[in-house]
């Protein structure tokens, strides 16, 4: 997975500022691993018969597992010091093995009050069958300390 950079200090982010995106290539092994370390024994996210048996092309992607890339690609470029208070997502097209799903955030609220900031960030996951998870997270980051004028 192409790794996202870190985002600015907190106190330079504003309402607007774009996320580098996250592109995240869907394996077979990233979509079985990912329904197996979540306990999600549906056969849809392993066995390709069944899930064909059931309409589908291939196996797919659970929610789960899209969470955790969702928060992994926001607490990435928050910093190892911010917390998630809350991921809220809604999937749509399925991740299948093959596609690519690329993450992009945009931010659209700052509340800067000190100590923390509170960011609310609205996230897209697309893949080649459009969009798969759209959502809003909102993360808390410290606030850089700054010294006193003329403190040493």
């Amino acid at each position: 997975m192409t790794q996202s950079p870190v985002r600015a200090p907190a106190d330079s982010i504003r309402a607007g500022d774009e996320l580098p995106p996250l592109r995240v290539p869907i394996t077979r092994t990233l979509i079985v691993a990912g329904a197996i370390a979540s306990r999600d024994f549906q056969d849809v996210h392993h066995d390709v018969e069944l899930a064909r048996e059931k309409g589908s092309p291939d196996i797919f992607m659970n929610i789960l597992t899209t969470n955790g890339l969702v928060g992994r690609y926001i607490a990435e470029w928050a910093g190892p010091a911010a917390v998630l208070r809350s991921v809220r997502i809604r999937l749509g097209a399925p991740n299948h093995p093959g596609d690519e799903m690329v993450l992009t955030g945009r931010v659209t609220s700052v509340d800067s009050d000190a100590p923390a900031t509170t960011v609310e960030i609205a996230v897209l996951g697309a893949n080649k069958l459009g969009h798969h998870v759209t959502g809003t997270v909102t993360a808390v980051l410290p606030t850089t300390a700054r010294s006193p004028e003329g403190a040493v």
